[in-house]
């Protein structure tokens, strides 16, 4: 095998058995070549290590003005998360006024791999949207360092053309702690996603950070693993709460939904909130404000969030910028579901 950067043209299309003509009509999303014959190509691009440069690639043709929407790894996030649909929504809007249309992968499409990069060289796509999810496949580490351009969602990428925005998540672990200790907490439990997950991992480590920082003890017991949905919440409700003598004094989960299955579990042990347990969440998804008591809990700005992806990605595809790491403020929003302990 040659090594990657010196794989030509001529090298792929006498592997696959067709002529450099036809390689430049894939490349170039000609109509006259058969879908398998296509699929064939790429496969053995990936394979090979072979890297089209942009000039290859956009040969003969303006821009595609599509945006390849990639969820990326287990599906967690998904479109039934609340959180990623809100950014996604103000993605798109603002990606909408420049022109471009949104065009989504199926982890269904090619069953050997997800072959991202082949993918987004098939439709031509000008830049991807990569948003978070856990055990994040192989392929989305050769796709962000190509020089398709690349924004990331609550997932660090790593590339000559890529970024990420996400909330800053280390501040919103210390901002639940600090408000706590404020309230007279020091017992105080966790529950989070799981360890695949980057953005739970960095929440956790700013939990124990903080707690430290107080000279708190942690109980290793009263960190509790979830996957950022309901029913680990109220499943992590009914582990801390099987002892009430035993049990925490506040508890922050690291997502609304979390945080409203253990409401649910703490409900059905015939305890109250705050009363027994003071809860703060995180997300402030709509439902937030409605659930009884409302739930206090720390805001990510989707809104703000998804906007910046887009522009900071218009600045990628029109070579404004190379790559661009941001972090938003988060805000906890106090409500009905923590209270001060008596002294």
């Amino acid at each position: 095998m040659k090594d990657n950067n010196s794989i030509t043209i001529k090298d792929i299309a006498k592997k696959a058995g067709v002529s450099q003509a036809t390689i430049s009509k894939i490349l170039n999303n000609y109509t006259d070549v058969s879908q398998k014959t296509k699929e064939r190509v790429f496969r053995i691009m990936e394979e090979a290590g072979y890297r089209p440069s942009h000039s290859a690639r956009t040969l003969a043709q303006k821009t595609s003005k599509l945006i390849g929407v990639i969820y990326a790894g287990r599906l967690n996030a998904d479109f039934d998360h609340p959180f990623f649909i809100e950014v996604l929504n103000a993605f798109k809007r603002t990606i909408g006024m420049h022109g471009y249309d949104l065009l989504f992968f199926s982890d269904e499409t090619f069953q050997k791999e997800e072959n991202f990069y082949a993918r987004c060289l098939y439709y031509k796509v000008d830049g991807c949207i990569i948003i978070a999810g856990d055990d994040v496949q192989q392929s989305i580490d050769d796709l962000t360092k190509s020089d398709i351009p690349c924004i990331g969602v609550d997932i660090q990428l790593e590339g000559p053309k890529s970024g990420y925005v996400m909330t800053d998540n280390k501040k919103i672990s210390q901002s639940v702690i600090d408000y706590f200790y404020l309230q007279g907490h020091r017992d105080i439990a966790y529950i989070g996603g799981t360890n695949e997950s980057t953005v739970s991992n960095i929440r956790l480590k700013g939990f124990r950070d903080s707690i430290k920082e107080y000279g708190l003890t942690l109980n290793p017991e009263w960190v509790i693993e979830g996957d950022f949905f309901e029913k680990s919440g109220y499943e992590a409700g009914l582990a801390l709460f099987k002892d009430v003598t035993k049990s925490p004094t506040a508890v922050f989960s690291s997502s609304d939904l979390m945080a409203f299955g253990f409401m649910r579990a703490i409900h059905e042990l015939g305890l109250s909130i705050p009363a027994d347990v003071s809860l703060i969440g995180c997300d402030d998804q709509l439902a937030a404000r409605y659930v009884q008591p409302p739930l206090t809990t720390v805001r990510q700005n989707k809104e703000k969030i998804g906007r910046l992806a887009a522009l900071m990605l218009l600045d990628f595809i029109g070579d404004r910028s190379s790559t661009a790491r941001v972090l938003v403020e988060p805000e906890l929003i106090s409500r009905k579901t923590t209270a001060q302990l008596a002294p």
